[in-house]
This record gives structure tokens, sequence and C-alpha cells, in this order.
């Protein structure tokens, strides 16, 4: 079943009672089985310490991982945790069953030397027709391109879909933080929140944003450029996503500042020091200042679009949850996901984050495998009256629009 987005808190309360069922059997698992299964599922509900960038036990693990309990919604009062494991566990069993958990080493001994021919080619036309400037404009267009590829490879390891061996996905993590001057460990530490609570207020730090409202209190609360911006965000949405780059960017290097959580505190400030010299030494020799600053401008704003453009469907427009929200990992993250309908090209653009729901629900299933993995989810979601919302490319995007206009009418309508 789909779940309209840009409800109101009223309307959204009475869609998650109606979105979930009031109880499953469990007649047709055998005792041992629910037993063995749940105790696995409760250890994934336990507090965890981040003490690796790859960490499987906050994002990694295909068991999931559920907030600790606080106060239910009335909705869930007749579901027990224990009841909703079991379901869970039951897709997750049928999941396993089809080898979509296995790592795929042939589908990233491709994926990972076409990006790095992919960064090749950009430095070989940089140095080739340094003198020609619409070809770098191209060149500049094409490394937004290929920076998006690496955060791909990026998320791919910091899920750990690559390797099973958490070193082995940090290397690759490390080295795409050397290359797009992304910090790992904020990254992974942002993301890994993102995972256990999905569009959930004062959480979920990817609708923690200065410049926009995700609910209609957060956007009267806004105070300078940010009310400014909120209050016509759905016209200034895409515009304002060229700062994505520059976001992320500039998040790491004041989390290294702050001296937080890093895995590798000597080895992250070096590689992405070290990896932004190159960058713009690199493009300055070849370029000079005028024709190198353009070209960083043309290459960011169009990084940040493309990445926007591939994060916001995710979840943008979905239902928020209110901070002491309690809900069952399933319900959660099938309730705030949306899938973008896949085909060769949305596949390729989105890399592989089209299906989000399925991502959410197994973060550590390689990407190749998510589309297989689909067949599965969304029959088990129709046949449990769970919510599943896909669409198309386009409607995702006047969902998002429409829900961002409406939580920012008070702003509108308090100016006139």
């Amino acid at each position: 079943m789909g779940v309209l987005p840009g409800t109101p808190r009223n309307a959204l309360r009475r869609r998650l009672a109606a979105a979930l069922p009031n109880r499953y059997t469990s007649a047709e698992y055998p005792a041992e089985s629910i037993q063995r299964d749940v105790l696995s599922a409760e250890a994934c509900q336990a507090p965890m310490e981040m003490n690796t960038i790859a960490t499987e036990n906050m994002i990694g693990s295909a068991a999931g991982f559920a907030p600790s309990p606080s106060v239910a919604l009335d909705s869930a009062e007749l579901l027990t945790r224990r009841e909703n494991d079991r379901v869970y566990l039951e897709l997750k069993r049928k999941v396993t069953a089809a080898g979509l958990l296995d790592r795929q080493y042939g589908y990233y001994v491709w994926k990972i030397p076409s990006v790095a021919a992919m960064i090749a080619a950009s430095v070989a036309v940089l140095v080739i027709f340094s003198g020609t400037l619409w070809i770098q404009m191209l060149n500049a267009v094409f490394l937004a391109l290929v920076f998006t590829n690496l955060g791909f490879l990026g998320h791919d390891s910091g899920h750990r879909q690559i390797f099973v061996s958490a070193k082995r996905n940090d290397w690759v993590l490390l080295t795409v933080g050397f290359l797009t001057g992304m910090t790992p460990s904020w990254w992974q530490d942002k993301h890994n929140t993102h995972h256990r609570a999905p569009n959930q207020m004062d959480i979920d730090g990817d609708i923690e944003v200065s410049l926009f409202a995700f609910n209609e209190e957060q956007a009267l609360a806004m105070k300078g450029i940010g009310r400014l911006t909120a209050r016509y965000q759905a016209f200034l949405f895409y515009p304002l996503l060229a700062l994505t780059s520059l976001s992320l960017l500039f998040g790491g290097i004041a989390y290294q500042i702050r001296k937080e959580r890093m895995r590798y505190p000597i080895a992250e400030p070096v590689l992405v020091v070290a990896g932004l010299a190159a960058y713009l030494g690199l493009i300055f020799f070849f370029l000079g200042p005028w024709q190198g600053t353009l070209f960083i401008a043309v290459h960011r704003a169009l990084g940040g679009i493309y990445m926007g453009s591939v994060f916001a469907p995710n979840h943008k427009g979905m239902p928020i949850l209110d901070a002491d929200t309690d809900m069952d990992f399933l319900h959660k993250q099938t309730l705030t996901a949306r899938n973008v309908t896949g085909s060769p090209l949305a596949d390729f653009w989105y890399g592989g984050l089209n299906y989000q729901i399925e991502h959410h629900l197994f973060p550590n299933m390689p990407r190749n495998n998510l589309k297989k993995a689909q067949v599965i989810v969304r029959a088990f979601c129709q046949e449990r009256g769970l919510p599943y919302h896909e669409t198309g490319v386009w409607q995702s995007n006047k969902e998002i629009l429409r829900f961002l206009h409406e939580v920012s009418a008070p702003l509108r309508r308090k100016s006139a």
C-alpha cells in the first residue's frame, strides 16, 4: 500500500494506525526457530557504540537496527516488539534464502575499476585540453558525475556491501574521502543516525537543515536567512542543492576540528587535506586562477544538485515522525522511505538508492541485488498490509515540492 506524503499530524497518525496491522500469526514458525531469531533481533536493539567506520552494528547488520523502547504509538499498542521482530525475520529469511545478502565481488571487480577509469579520463582531459575552456566546462560536468559515483562506492563500503572485512571496506571509504574531500567518520556517524531514525525530528540530521523546514513547527521556529529560504523552499529547493557538495565538505572539516568520534584520527585528516591539495593543485596548475575557479564552481554546484536529486526522493515528502515516536524497525523503515521505479537509466542515476525501502530494510545488501530483493519485499509488504510507496521520477519530485510548499505555508500566511 502507498502512504501519501505531506499529511498533517492527525492525518498522519490515522495513516499510521491503518498501516500497522493489529496482529500477526506465527503458527507457521517452529518455536525454537522463533526463539533463536528473536534473540538475534533483540541484540540489534541494544545501544551500540561505533568503533569502526564501516560498523556492522549500526547500519550493516542484515537484521537491522531498532531504536531503544520508549513510549509507543497508540496504533502499535497491540504489537509487541517480539511479534514485530518475527515478521521482519520472516522477510529476512526469504531474502537470505535467495542469496541476496551474499557479497557480490564480481560486480565490484567491474564497478570499482570503471569509476577509477572515469577519474583517470577526467584528469587526462584536464591536462590535454587545458587551454580549451568549453571542453573544461564539459569536463567539470563529467567530474560531477564521477564524484557522485565515488560517493555511491563510499556509501556501499560504509554499509559493508563490498567486503565482509570491516578493514577492507574502510580502505575503500578512506580512498573515497581522499578523492572527494569528505570526512569518512563524519559521514558514517551522520548516516548511522539517519538509518536508525529516518525522518524522525531532532534525531535524523537529514531533516535538520538550516535552510529548509520539514514540518510546520520547524518552519515557524526558523530565524534569519533560513526563515526566508524556508518560506519559498519549494521554489528554492533544487537551486540550493547546489550547496550540497560544500555542505558535505565543510561539515566533515568541522567534525574533525571538534575531534569527535574519529575512527582514524590521523589518517582521515591527512587524506582529506592531501586530497584537497591535489584537487586544487591540479586544477589551478593547468587552468590558472580564473578558469580554475570557474571549473570548481561548475563541478561543485552540479555535483551538489546531482547528489541532492539522488537523496531527496528517498525520504523527503514522506511522513515525518515526532522525536518520541517509538515504532518497530520494519514499519519505521517502510513508512518513511520512497522507492523510485527502476529502469537501467534510473538504476545508474540513483546508484541503486531508488530501491530505498529495500536498502533501509537490508543496509548491507549489495546494491546490484536491491532490484531482485524488491520483488520479494514488495510482495511481502502487500501480503502483510505494510506501507510500501513507489512512484516514478517526476511524481516523486512533485510529491517533494508539494510537501515543502505545504509545511512552509504558515510562514507565507504570517508575512501576508
